[in-house]
Order: structure tokens, then C-alpha cells, then sequence
């Protein structure tokens, strides 16, 4: 499946629930958010026939993300029959690791290939207060859950935020020394909460300066279709890796779409331009029909975001990034 600007698109990101078990400061406000009812949300099988419609035009990546995924009753299942299903030949997964400790090896038994998982600061006093309540301990405990099933990659999403976790890169950097860990560093985008904080923004080039990285040679032997840039310093049993969203964007080489949990499809994961597959599913109208809709989506992908944008925001993205 190609765009109209010949770019690949092969990479579904699914988003089975709006909810989170946690209230990270630039994901939402104090007071949290109202949560879609249960019926806008696309039941399980809504998402799996959309999954089979997409492999017949050249679909073969999928993540599945939130919100927080593991939070959805019957998650386990719904990821099985997924890589089950012909055509997916990569299923992964993007949590905040919180349920990890429990969930990891049967998220590896029911098909999962790879996992992301998002961990900002590995402080105790800064995570809590970050995600008001939460505990590092266990994200840290899923992180080598993760590594013991047997999971591969394991990424760590870490999105970089001036004067709250900065000083913590080079322990990342040792974590990916010291284990076979992928740890990326984001931009933070300005969506939802962060689009009020572009003073705490810290472009890619910084961040491989403050880690003596900005010479080194990047790598390409890290299983992905994202838009991560690694690299793999003498002595590290894993890899640092950078995701610059807007000093150097990629919307060039782009290969996804994103279907929300209320099922609208977005060609531009950071784009408020959506066609509304929730209604059309639940029309009666054909696969065939519902693949002429999903094709005429994906060719009119734009050509870029708009986040550098200073009016540009969304108030419901959940997620900074996955790849």
C-alpha cells in the first residue's frame, strides 16, 4: 500500500482503550479526563476485522497501545487470536509496564514478538509525583520480566523533558551498557498537557551532546519499522536510540497509520484529520467496501504533521510515540 507521495505504509498503531492506570502530568490534567463509554469504544472483534481488511492491503506491522492496553478486560486473548491472523508478521506491544510483573509471559505466549515500554525517570519520589501515585519499582520489575520471556526487543521510551528528567540520562546509558535494553530518547511533542511547555523542550542534538554520543556511527540492526535512530557504543549489550519528532521530523519515510479506541483511523498519528470506521462497521456494508475506504484513507496520508506549529495541538493523544 502506498500514498499518494509513494511512501510504504505498512504499520497499523491500535489503540484498544483511552484509559490509563496512570495520570502522567503532560499526558492529562490533575483532574484527569472523561473516559469514552463503553460502546464508542471498538469491541475486540471490530478491531480484528479491521486488522484482516488491512493485511489484504499490505499491512504487516501492528502495535497495540492505549491509554494503557493491559488495563482492557480480555487483552491477553484479543492479542492471540491478532497474531494469529494471516498476514501480521510483527505484533508489539507500547505499556507503561505497571502490570508487566504479572503479564509478561503470557504477552510473549499469546503471540507478542516485541514490547515498548515507557519509563520517563527510574526515580521513586519523580515517577510518583510524574504520574501522581505510581511505583517505578514495578515498571523496573516488568522491564526484566520482560527480558526473562524472552521478548525482543525490549525498548524503553524515555521522552525528554528539561529540568524534570535531563539528569538522568546517563543512567539510562548505563542501563543499555549493562543490559540487552533498547533505551529511546524523545522529543517531547507538543500534544494534550505539553503543548503549554515548549520551554522544556530539548532537541536530539543536546541529548547526544549531554552523552558524548554525537559522533558515533548509527546502527541498523534493530528490529523495528520505526523512526528511531540507534546507536550501539563499544561495550553496551543494547543501544541508545533517538525519536526527533520536530528539530529533524520524518514524516518523509512515515509507514503508519493509527486507529483510535473510538475507531477513527488518522493517516497522520499527530493529525486531527480522521475517517470514522466505528460507524462504517457497524453499518452492515461489505469488507470489500470497508478496504475501498481504509485504501482512499491511507492515499490521502498528508505529506507532514504540523506539530513545529505553535497553534497546532490535540487535547486527546494519550502517548508521546511508539516504534
Amino acid at each position: 500500500m502506498q500514498d499518494q507521495y509513494l511512501r510504504r505504509i505498512e504499520y497499523l498503531r491500535i489503540s484498544v482503550t483511552d484509559r490509563c492506570n496512570l495520570r502522567c502530568q503532560y499526558c492529562m490534567p490533575a483532574e484527569g479526563v472523561q473516559w469514552l463509554p463503553h460502546d464508542s469504544i471498538l469491541s475486540f472483534e471490530e478491531i480484528l476485522r479491521l486488522m484482516r481488511i488491512s493485511t489484504q492491503l499490505g499491512f504487516r506491522r501492528f502495535r497495540v497501545t492505549g491509554g494503557e492496553p493491559l488495563v482492557r478486560k480480555g487483552i491477553l486473548d484479543f492479542l492471540q487470536e491478532s497474531a494469529q491472523l494471516p498476514g501480521v508478521d510483527d505484533l508489539m506491544l507500547t505499556t507503561n509496564g505497571l502490570l508487566l510483573p504479572e503479564m509478561a509471559f503470557d504477552i510473549k505466549s499469546a503471540g507478542v514478538q516485541r514490547i515498548n515500554i515507557s519509563l520517563d525517570t527510574m526515580d521513586r519520589d519523580r515517577f510518583y509525583e510524574n504520574t501522581r501515585g505510581g511505583d517505578v519499582s514495578k515498571v523496573i520489575q516488568g522491564v526484566f520480566r520482560s527480558l526473562e520471556a524472552g521478548l525482543n526487543p525490549v525498548k524503553i521510551n524515555v521522552v525528554v523533558v528539561r529540568g524534570f528528567n535531563t539528569d538522568e540520562l546517563p543512567s539510562f546509558l548505563t542501563l543499555a551498557k549493562q543490559y540487552p535494553l533498547h533505551v529511546r530518547f524523545i522529543e517531547l511533542m507538543p500534544i494534550g498537557v505539553s503543548s503549554e511547555q515548549r520551554s522544556d523542550f530539548v532537541p536530539i542534538q543536546e541529548m547526544k551532546e549531554l552523552l558524548g554520543l554525537e559522533d558515533d556511527i548509527p546502527i541498523k540492526d534493530i528490529p523495528g519499522g520505526g523512526p528511531a535512530e540507534y546507536f550501539r557504543p563499544n561495550g553496551f549489550k543494547g543501544s541508545i536510540g533517538f525519536i526527533s519528532a520536530l528539530s529533524r521530523h520524518f514524516c518523509n519515510t512515515c509507514n503508519r497509520v493509527r486507529l483510535t479506541a473510538d475507531g477513527k483511523l488518522r493517516p497522520c498519528l499527530h493529525s486531527k484529520h480522521e475517517v470514522d470506521f466505528r460507524e462504517v462497521l457497524r453499518s452492515g456494508i461489505s469488507d470489500q467496501e470497508i478496504m475501498k475506504l481504509f485504501a482512499q484513507a491511507v492515499w490521502h496520508k498528508p505529506a507532514e504533521h504540523h506539530m513545529n506549529n505553535e497553534a497546532w495541538q490535540d487535547t486527546r493523544v494519550m502517548s508521546q510515540i511508539g516504534g
